[in-house]
C-alpha cells in the first residue's frame, strides 16, 4: 500500500514509518520539524531512515531513500497550511492516511494554546478536507488517553463519558474524534482514532519524563517527581504502539464501510498502570545511579492514574503488548547512553 504518515519525524511517527517500511509498504512521510524541542533529533530520526538532513530540512522539496524494493518519500510541510496538504494529496493517490501530526505536550499548552489549536485542529481539519476530496477509505490518527480527564473509572474504557477535558491539549485531541465522527458520518469513510497512552522507548522526545529522568539521574542532577510519587502511568513501549498502529492501517476496512461503520475509537496501551516510582526505579538500576529526588504537589493538567482497557484492539486487531518494562527501559536506557554519548 501507499500510505501518508503526517508527523513521521516524530517520536512515535519514526517508529510506525520504520515498521510500515519494514512490512513493505512504500511511505510519504510529511513533518514540519517545528522548533518545540531539538530539531537535530528530528532530523537524526529521519536519517537514520535514509534522509539526508541537508535534504530534509528544504521545506516543501521532496527527498526520497530506498529501503530494499521500498521506498520513503519525504516532504517537509505543516499540515496547518491547507493549500500544501491539497498539494500533497493532489501528487500522490494514497491508500491510508495515518494522521499523527500535532503539537504534543499537556504543560506547553498552558502557555501556548494558539500552536494547539493551528496544529491540532486546523491541521486535522485541513487532513479531512482532503481525505474527503480525495475519497481516501481510511483515516487512522492519534488521540490521547488525556480527554479522560479525572475521570475515576479504572480501567479507562472508550464507552466512558470524555466530556470534561482538564487540559487544553486534551481539548484538541478531544476535537479531533468529534471532527473525524462528523466527516465519517457525513462522507462515509472510515476514521479510527487512538488514545495513545505514555509511550516511552528509544528516539523518545527530550520534554517526556523518560528523558528528563535519565538525563538528570546520569549527570547527578535532581529530578521533580510530581504528587509526591503517587502517580500511576500505563507506561508502554514503542515498539508495541507502533505495532498497534499497523495492525490498524494495514487491516482492510471493506467490511466496515459495507456495514456503515464508520468511526471507530480504540484505546492503545500497555493495559496496566505502572507505578511511577517503579518507573524511575528501573532507569535507576539500568545506570546504576541512585536518583535525587525532589517531591513536588500535582501539575495543573496532569491526572493521577491512567490504565488503558485495550480489549477492543485485541478483538478486533490481535494487538498484546509483549514489552516488560525492565525490558524496555533496558533498550531506553541503551539507546539514551548512545545517541547523547554517555558512557
Amino acid at each position: 500500500m501507499k500510505i501518508l504518515v503526517t508527523g513521521a519525524a516524530g517520536f512515535i511517527g519514526y517508529h510506525v514509518t520504520k515498521k510500515l517500511l519494514e512490512n513493505g509498504h512504500d511511505v510519504v512521510g510529511v513533518d514540519n520539524l517545528s522548533n518545540y524541542y531539538d530539531n537535530n533529533l528530528k532530523l537524526a530520526r529521519l536519517n537514520a531512515l535514509g534522509i539526508p538532513i541537508a535534504e530534509a530540512k528544504k521545506e516543501l522539496t521532496a527527498c526520497s531513500s530506498e529501503l530494499g524494493e521500498h521506498r520513503l518519500h519525504f516532504v517537509r510541510l505543516d499540515i496547518g497550511k491547507k493549500e500544501h496538504v491539497e498539494l500533497l494529496f493532489a501528487d500522490h493517490e494514497f491508500d491510508v492516511v495515518c494522521n499523527l501530526a500535532a503539537q504534543a505536550g499537556v504543560r506547553y499548552s498552558l502557555e501556548n494554546p494558539d500552536v494547539y489549536m493551528e496544529s491540532n485542529v486546523v491541521g486535522f481539519l485541513n487532513i479531512l478536507e482532503s481525505c474527503r476530496h480525495h475519497r481516501i477509505s481510511h483515516l487512522v490518527y492519534a488521540s490521547s488517553s488525556s480527554v479522560y480527564g479525572l475521570s475515576k473509572n479504572i480501567p479507562f474504557q472508550v464507552e466512558d463519558n470524555v466530556d470534561l477535558p482538564i487540559s487544553l491539549y486534551a481539548v484538541s485531541k478531544r476535537s479531533n474524534e468529534l471532527m473525524a465522527h462528523a466527516y465519517s458520518h457525513l462522507f462515509h469513510f472510515a476514521t479510527t482514532g487512538l488514545r495513545f497512552f505514555t509511550v516511552y522507548g528509544p528516539w523518545g522526545r527530550p520534554d517526556m519524563a523518560p528523558y528528563l529522568f535519565t538525563s538528570a539521574i546520569a549527570q547527578g542532577k535532581s529530578i521533580k517527581v510530581f504528587n509526591y510519587g503517587k502517580m500511576e502511568r500505563d507506561f508502554t513501549y514503542v515498539k508495541d504502539i507502533a505495532e498497534g498502529v499497523v495492525r490498524v492501517i494495514e487491516k482492510t476496512v471493506k467490511e466496515r464501510l459495507n456495514n456503515k461503520n464508520y468511526y471507530k475509537i480504540y484505546n492503545i496501551g500497555n493495559n496496566e498502570a505502572v507505578s511511577l516510582m517503579d518507573f524511575i526505579g528501573q532507569i535507576e538500576k539500568n545506570l546504576n545511579t541512585k536518583a535525587k529526588m525532589e517531591m513536588l504537589p500535582m501539575q495543573p493538567g496532569d491526572i493521577e492514574r491512567t490504565w488503558a482497557n485495550v480489549e477492543g484492539l485485541i478483538k478486533d486487531y490481535g494487538y498484546r503488548p509483549k514489552t516488560a518494562l525492565k525490558d524496555g527501559i533496558q533498550e531506553y536506557v541503551t539507546w539514551f547512553k548512545s545517541y547523547y554519548d554517555i558512557s
